[in-house]
């Protein structure tokens, strides 16, 4: 045994010598274009520089285009993009590629682009894999800008630098994070975080209209819209005197009623009402990215978060499968918490079950100021819903009473699916225009469609009683023949 591992030692000696004067006897490999370019621009070995990285998520690669774009337009900076070539690049680091490059393995090849999207309609050619040649007076860096292939199953927009001088590299770098933030694509836009398609994180940031809802077409109860209007654009109107009184300007509001009632009506009237202001809504799988919206609010105010149906994320720590609660929940109250008072920033949260909702999120100042019940409409309502859809235009005062008591019990946006129902129903019989016979055909189908799904949530619900059958149309509404 002794033997064997003596003669293993001495076979290594002797192929490691043998490897040594193997390469020896090879002709020097000339270093490539692309050390050779690194090496005239920096003055030296770039494989002797240190590298400083800036990892970043992929979703803020336009922002630092656009900072990239305006340092190298300042007068005192001149530049060179260039591409890097040879396989494997995308998995090798700065320093790797730069050790390689001595060797040949890498040389100069073509800049790699991604176009990405900066608002509604528009994109930006933004630079996915480059390396900038950049010169200011005497400093000299060279940076290279990539989308990585994956970190712990995440993508990564890596900024990484060589420069003689590490702590003006580092300078550099704090300058183009300052400018990403100067030139931020989502400033005063509506946008959203939706998962990424093909993986973890977050995927290209969408962008959406800003919607325009005026406040006539918002059907609430008297001095409802105008108490939210106070809590949410007051304060952003009256900022500065707010802040002169000692007062905080972060704010938040929750909407809670049945679903249907104008609970995202409302919402988007708000939206719609801050023309200058950052926009960040969450709903559905996007609700798990609420440190990335609360952070581009911090960054970008005046700004609004929404959270639509927050009970999914803040469910209340007794009702919770998970036992402690939804660990969302716990990031949402530290979000909101880490929310300097001072930052114009509202959050805007709907629910449908208030009583579902965590009370130290609800019952807490400084978190939500203001709860606001969005009801079913009442008799007052109705009849402005009616008037809002046309459903009342060619009906008699007599018939708009009926109307208005056989939709008891309905939601706002009830009136706008009759109103559409009636409407394809004269179209279909060939007559000119919606009348009360259309009307009544509307409520009956609509009636059907309701008693359906009672009946449905009945048979999963065996301790619920059996679907009592159609409901009537309402009252002295009884279907035409």
């Amino acid at each position: 045994m002794i033997d064997d591992e003596l003669d293993v030692r001495d076979f290594a000696r002797q192929f490691r010598a043998f490897l040594e004067k193997v390469h020896r006897a090879l002709p020097d490999v000339e270093p490539s274009e692309l050390n050779r370019r690194m090496a005239e621009h920096l003055g030296t070995d770039p494989a002797a520089l240190p590298v400083v990285t800036e990892a970043l998520p992929p979703y803020e690669l336009a922002n630092i285009q656009a900072a990239m774009d305006a340092y190298l337009a300042r007068p005192e900076v001149t530049a060179e993009l260039i591409g890097i070539a040879g396989g494997g690049r995308e998995h090798q680091g700065f320093a790797d590629l730069v050790a390689a490059a001595r060797h040949g393995s890498y040389d100069v090849g073509a800049v790699d682009y991604s176009t990405v999207a900066i608002g509604v309609g528009r994109e930006r050619a933004c630079v996915s894999f480059g390396l900038y040649l950049i010169a200011e007076g005497a400093r000299r860096y060279a940076a290279l800008v990539r989308l990585s292939g994956h970190r712990q199953g995440m993508p990564e927009l890596l900024i990484e630098v060589l420069g003689t001088d590490p702590d003006a590299t580092r300078a550099f770098l704090r300058t183009i994070r300052d400018l990403a933030v100067r030139h931020h694509v989502a400033r005063g836009q509506v946008l959203s975080f939706e998962p990424h398609v093909y993986g973890h994180g977050i995927g290209p940031l969408r962008f959406h209209e800003r919607p325009h809802v005026d406040a006539a077409d918002v059907i609430l109860p008297a001095g409802v819209l105008d108490s939210v209007h106070r809590q949410v654009t007051g304060v952003a109107e009256h900022r500065e005197r707010l802040l002169a009184a000692g007062h905080h300007l972060k704010r938040g509001v929750v909407l809670f009623g049945p679903p249907g009632t104008g609970k995202t009506l409302t919402v988007r009237h708000l939206i719609g009402a801050q023309p200058d202001a950052t926009v960040v809504v969450l709903t559905g799988l996007g609700l798990q990215f609420i440190r990335e919206a609360c952070n581009l609010a911090r960054l970008l105010p005046p700004a609004v978060v929404v959270l639509e149906d927050v009970d999914l994320v803040a469910e209340e720590r007794d009702h919770s499968p998970l036992g402690g609660g939804n660990p969302l929940l716990f990031q949402l109250l530290n979000e909101m918490d880490g929310v300097a008072g001072d930052a114009d920033i509202a959050f805007l949260l709907t629910t449908n079950r208030l009583d579902l909702v965590e009370p130290a999120l609800t019952q807490r100042p400084g978190r939500v100021d203001l709860v606001v019940e969005v009801p079913l409409p009442d008799e007052a309502a109705r009849r402005r819903l009616l008037t809002l859809y046309g459903v009342s235009a060619h009906l008699t005062p007599e018939e708009v009473d009926r109307v208005v008591a056989a939709t008891a019990g309905t939601t706002g946006s009830f009136f706008s699916e009759l109103a559409r129902r009636a409407e394809l129903l004269a179209a279909t019989a060939g007559d000119d225009r919606a009348g009360l016979r259309h009307i009544v055909a509307a409520l009956d189908e609509l009636g059907r469609s309701r008693a359906a799904v009672a009946g449905a949530v009945a048979r999963r619900d065996r301790s619920a009683p059996p679907a009592a059958g159609r409901p009537a149309a309402g009252p002295g509404l009884a279907p035409y023949d």
